[in-house]
């Protein structure tokens, strides 16, 4: 028999047949769809617009840090796992190590931010600001967008990660799933926004 941290409260207990279920019950996920067909709508909107300025948008794109953009794929990828991972630790009761692969989720999201504000930074000392063209307004825009979702997923991890110091018994683990689910869906959000910013044009 395995030796957990701490003893499971049985109201963390979930039905996995349960109807209400996925991970984090349904509102989330009407919410998660929701946010991804807002993506999907701006991309496409993006793509049609684009073949009215086809060498603006192909200026524009060679312009993007594909580097940084790389790199932040990576970052950002590598937190989904330490996500899932510390959701797996925290349901198995492994709440020391569940706290330590979210600290992991922080340190990673917090990288992800300061490498995009190193391109933010870029963008506006060329003068390549919100405003500038059409290419331009799209890249705010959707990575604006999407940085402010990953800046609310770090206020709830951070939220989650106090919680997991000083009560983990009291966390539903539902509650938890909710959030490590918005985090998945900022990693599908990027997956999507780097190939068609970055590649496509």
């Amino acid at each position: 028999m395995k030796e957990s941290d701490t003893t499971i409260d049985p109201d963390l207990t979930i039905d996995y047949k349960n109807i209400y279920y996925p991970p984090g019950g349904i509102l989330i996920w009407i919410i998660i769809i929701l946010e991804l067909i807002t993506f999907g709508v701006a991309l496409l909107a993006m793509v049609v617009l684009s073949r009215s300025e086809s060498g603006l948008f192909h200026e524009m794109g060679a312009k993007l840090n594909t580097l940084l953009g790389s790199l932040n794929t990576v970052v950002l990828l590598t937190s989904g796992l330490f996500m899932a991972k510390s959701l797996h630790f925290f349901r198995e009761g492994y709440f020391q190590k569940s706290k330590f692969y979210l600290q992991l989720t922080l340190f990673s999201g917090s990288v992800f931010i300061i490498i995009k504000a190193i391109e933010y930074h870029q963008k506006i000392v060329d003068g390549n600001v919100l405003g500038s063209n059409t290419f331009m307004n799209f890249y705010w825009l959707l990575t604006g967008f999407h940085l402010i979702h990953v800046l609310v997923g770090l206020v709830l991890l951070t939220t989650f990660h106090g919680n997991i110091s000083k009560r983990p018994e009291k966390i539903q683990i539902t509650d938890l799933e909710a959030t490590a689910s918005f985090w998945h869906m900022c990693d599908l959000i990027w997956l999507v926004l780097f190939p068609v910013l970055y590649l496509l044009f």
